[in-house]
């Protein structure tokens, strides 16, 4: 048999059952539904399971009411292409916030929301008593609540945060985008004795959707097409935000109120309960955290000193170069400005593959900006000037010599920096380029271009104060 027509057999194979494989092992990763699921006992939300049923029991139990807690947004959901008159967040919050309360166990919930339903049935119990029973029969009180528990659905964001990546290479490729949504929840607890508001809470929640493509379209032989796509998408329900949220805040009312004395623990030690610890632990870190989660901390420091390794490329007129080593301290001042300064002085080789190969040192003066300063994180551009000394030989074999040996450039550069939290520590890194004044740092002036050197960096930095 022809070689040529098996090797052609044999990669057919191979893809037919690459795809085979690759669209079974995403169906089963995304848990395609082959047929109706049965009914099932409806979920509770993280907050639930890991801190709303954990907390210590109380002293005494609060008997609250609540008679509405609504949605107060009027948010409908989104349609491009057609009106949609369906509302974006449940409306029925009571229902959700009464057995938030009921579950927590610290509160006995009183109905009030159906108040003319009941009574109206205790009106036709006590008829029928009275016509059966006489005149000495009566139904036990209703309850009265101490606090009334208000609020609602106060907020509904679209779109607070989208984005997405792919790639496609000769036919195959896959992409995928997402979509962040949120939802704002308020309590309130209020004195029925008095009317005074006795605390104020909020939650928030963000919904996650999530879109996941990938396929392949090409041909494997001149009459032959292959054709084979799979996707996934993802939408977090509006419910079970709305479910998490009303949680987080009932959790918020009650540590709360124990920290404003409002109600008490059955034993006080539990004040270091981990599930009251943890809540105050994240309310420390929500005051430093914007509402896309970032967290924020102001900039005290005015010196920083660090390293990088940052492998250099030499893109001139002799072509073809090579990545080699080379290494740099950088020194920042004005660290709690806006705009700062970086001295930087590096070591290292540049090459390519056939003529160039030298030693060489460079010292750099730049500014340096950082886009959101007061973020953990953020990306950051460089721009300064900066000299070369380069030796074909051992290092400063030949004395400086302008345009020679020693060569002026333009520095730039752009990054991305990470801090980790209540760290003097900084991670780094960067795309770097030296834009030389003259074309003559290769020995060989060709074309319109000057010659230029790129640094791929990565390093760490540290923040400090000289005086205290």
């Amino acid at each position: 048999m022809n070689p040529l027509l098996i090797r052609n057999i044999i990669s057919r194979s191979l893809l037919f059952c690459l795809s085979l494989i690759l669209m079974s092992s995403c169906m089963s990763s995304f848990k395609h539904p082959m047929k109706p699921a049965p009914a099932r006992i409806g979920s509770f939300s993280d907050v639930y399971k890991k801190e709303l049923v954990r907390l210590p029991a109380p002293k005494e139990k609060v008997y609250a009411a609540v008679y509405s807690f609504r949605d107060q947004t009027g948010q409908y959901k989104l349609s491009e292409n057609i009106s949609n008159w369906s509302t974006a967040v449940t409306q029925g919050g009571t229902s959700v916030l009464m057995q938030s309360l009921e579950e927590s166990g610290w509160f006995v919930t009183i109905e009030r929301e159906g108040l003319s339903n009941l009574l109206n049935e205790r009106r036709i119990i006590r008829q029928t008593q009275e016509q059966y029973q006489g005149e000495g029969s009566s139904l036990t009180p209703l309850l009265y609540a101490g606090v009334l528990i208000e609020g609602g659905i106060i907020a509904y964001e679209s779109n607070i945060r989208t984005g997405g990546l792919g790639a496609r290479y000769f036919g195959t490729g896959a992409s995928g985008e997402y979509r962040e949504d949120q939802v704002t929840v308020y309590l309130r607890a209020v004195s029925t004795s008095s009317g005074r508001i006795l605390k104020t809470v909020h939650a928030s929640k963000t919904m996650l959707s999530q879109k996941l493509d990938l396929g392949v379209f090409r041909y494997v032989s001149l009459k032959k097409l292959l054709e084979a796509e799979t996707g996934y998408t993802f939408n977090e329900p509006a419910f079970v935000a709305v479910q998490e949220a009303i949680d987080k805040a009932v959790l918020a009312l009650i540590v709360e109120g124990i920290s404003e004395g409002l109600w008490q623990l059955e034993d006080p030690t539990d004040l270091e309960d981990p599930v009251i610890k943890d809540y105050y632990s994240e309310k420390d870190q929500s005051s430093k955290t914007d509402y896309l989660g970032n967290v924020s901390f102001t900039n005290t420091e005015k010196f920083s000193a660090g390293a990088d390794f940052a492998p250099v490329l030499y893109d001139g007129d002799l072509g073809n170069g090579k990545v080699k080593p080379y290494g740099q301290v950088n020194v920042g001042f004005f660290r709690d400005k806006p705009f700062q300064l970086v001295w930087s002085l590096g070591v290292g080789n540049a090459s390519n593959e056939d003529k160039y190969d030298v030693k060489m040192a460079s010292s750099a003066l730049s500014v340096q900006y950082d886009f959101f300063r007061n973020l953990s994180s953020t990306p950051y551009i460089q721009a300064g000037y900066g000299v070369l000394y380069q030796d074909y030989d051992r290092w400063f074999l030949h004395k400086p010599v302008w345009n020679d040996n020693v060569f002026q450039f333009m520095h730039l550069g752009l990054g991305y920096q990470f801090r980790m939290e209540n760290s003097p520590l900084i991670f780094k890194g960067a795309v770097n380029s030296q834009l030389f004044f003259n074309d003559h740092l290769d020995g060989l002036s060709y074309g319109k271009y000057n010659d230029r050197l790129w640094y791929f960096s990565f390093g760490l930095e540290y923040r400090f104060n000289l005086i205290k």
